[in-house]
């Protein structure tokens, strides 16, 4: 199925930029009209999927992260969010909560907290490479009755 719309992102890894991604991706969300806890979810999990990007794939440097963004007839959301930063090793055990590579201050949650608030995430890494994170949700279609 062809998307209804489009968007694209890059940006620097700075910390303040993931707060702009968050929101810019809400931004392009928000004419499916979405619901509050539908809009959260998205924003959380594209804020979770950034962060990692800023603080593992990147770790003390600054690279590009990119943010693909489509948005189907039928209320589906798909957003990409990918690096080329140092990749993941073990896609697995990164997935598994409470699994870290940055140390006691992070808390290894951010893959448990995208699968939480998506319907669907998939990631794929190549060490050296890069990451790609997808994340998929299906927004509750609302009728003038309903709306």
């Amino acid at each position: 199925m062809k998307p209804e719309n489009e968007m694209n992102l890059s940006f620097p890894s700075y910390s303040a930029n993931e707060a702009f991604s968050r929101a810019a991706v809400s931004a392009f969300v928000a004419q499916l009209d979405p619901t509050v806890d539908e809009l959260c979810d998205i924003k959380t999990a594209v804020s979770e999927a950034v962060t990692n990007c800023i603080v593992h794939a990147y770790r003390s440097t600054i690279g590009t992260i990119y943010i693909n963004c489509k948005i189907y007839g039928d209320g589906k959301v798909i957003v990409k969010v990918r690096d080329r930063g140092c990749g993941i090793e073990n896609v697995e055990q990164a997935m598994q909560p409470l699994y870290t590579t940055a140390g006691e201050e992070r808390a290894g949650l951010g893959f448990a907290v995208m699968d939480s608030f998506m319907d669907r995430l998939h990631v794929t890494s190549k060490p050296g490479k890069g990451t790609s994170v997808i994340l998929q949700k299906t927004l509750r279609r609302r009728t003038s009755e309903n709306g």
